[in-house]
């Protein structure tokens, strides 16, 4: 039987005693590592939107991540890692797996730190996000047909090259990281509010959750996930890893499977509150509504939150937080799209 698309999570499936200690941990050091990583980052903005408020019948919030340096919130994780490499560990060389973001947002970092960066990325990569990688100085490397076969190809190689492997999403520092976006967004929420984000292997929603969670637990956490690729979704519900065959999003952001010992799968069934599947159309209307209501070109992914937003069927008379994760999308995607009639 095909799981409801919208479900408030009662208890999750299984329990991980550590979760609570590393969201602590998670939350405990975020204030350091903003510290660290905020001569390098924009604190962008967070703007009401008029179209979405009077949609909800409450204020609607939106972290305008996809204005960040690189075009997404991942350069948070990926300075909080890079900064605390050794300089020879720099100079030698790091090597991460992305679908394109991670990959970019890596590549900054070491350019700003004098390092080199090999990206190793799915066939199908979007031509602008590989293009963002090239023209920061990193090695690019074609490899799998999807984000896991890239990211098992590029944990060999380091290991055979004797190189630091980054993960998008399995590694504490770089979670720690995005819980940065969380620290910000705590002088605008308040102590009972709705907060959108999607979900793909779990970074963001973990370190900004922890966060957030922290601060109040009436705080409500809403993953969203495309309905084409709902891997973290199905994993929390599964209690382990589901193995889920690729099937083509718009949210390539959050596209790939999860490795099998990621960290995030315990986290996100410890600090998620309930879970939201979107349809292509669904996202295709959000990045519609966006781009000629809000004047906001984002890719996705960031959607993937607004229209999980638009189809919650469980939310509450207060604000709700909607995080637009990236802005790096396919300029002929994004035209086509925005010229489509109703």
């Amino acid at each position: 039987m095909k799981p409801p698309e919208n479900t408030k999570r009662e208890s999750p499936p299984f329990i991980d005693v550590n979760a609570g200690r590393t969201a602590a941990r998670i939350s405990a050091e975020s204030p350091g590592a903003l510290d660290r990583i905020r001569p390098y980052i924009l604190s962008t903005p967070v703007l009401t939107s008029r179209t979405l408020s009077q949609e909800a019948g409450s204020r609607v919030l939106l972290k305008c991540e996809h204005r960040q340096t690189t075009g997404s919130f991942k350069l948070r994780g990926a300075l909080n890692k890079v900064l605390s490499l050794s300089r020879q560990c720099l100079d030698e060389g790091v090597v991460v797996a992305s679908t394109g973001n991670h990959g970019s947002a890596v590549a900054y970092a070491c350019r700003l730190l004098g390092g080199k960066c090999t990206v190793f990325v799915p066939e199908d990569v979007s031509r602008t996000k590989e293009r963002a990688v090239l023209d920061l100085g990193a090695e690019v490397r074609r490899q799998g047909a999807d984000g896991l076969e890239a990211e098992r190809t590029a944990r060999l190689w380091a290991s055979e090259n004797t190189l630091e492997y980054i993960s998008p999403y399995n590694d504490i520092d770089v979670i720690i990281g995005q819980a940065t976006l969380g620290r910000e967004l705590l002088q605008h929420a308040d102590s009972a509010c709705d907060v959108y984000v999607a979900v793909g292997g779990g970074g963001l929603v973990s370190g900004l959750a922890a966060v957030l969670k922290h601060f109040s637990a009436e705080i409500r956490i809403v993953g969203c996930s495309p309905a084409n690729h709902p891997v973290m979704d199905e994993s929390v519900r599964a209690g382990r890893i589901v193995d889920l065959p690729y099937r083509p999003t718009l949210s390539d952001g959050t596209a790939g499977r999860l490795e099998s010992d990621s960290i995030t799968l315990p986290l996100c069934a410890h600090l998620v509150d309930d879970w939201i599947r979107v349809s292509e159309a669904e996202i295709v209307e959000s990045l519609r509504l966006l781009g000629r209501q809000e004047h906001m070109i984002v890719e996705g992914a960031a959607a993937v939150a607004v229209a999980g937003l638009r189809k919650d069927s469980n939310r509450r008379t207060g604000d709700k937080i909607v995080v637009l994760c990236g802005g790096n999308v396919d300029k002929e995607i994004m035209a086509g799209i925005l010229a489509q009639n109703d």
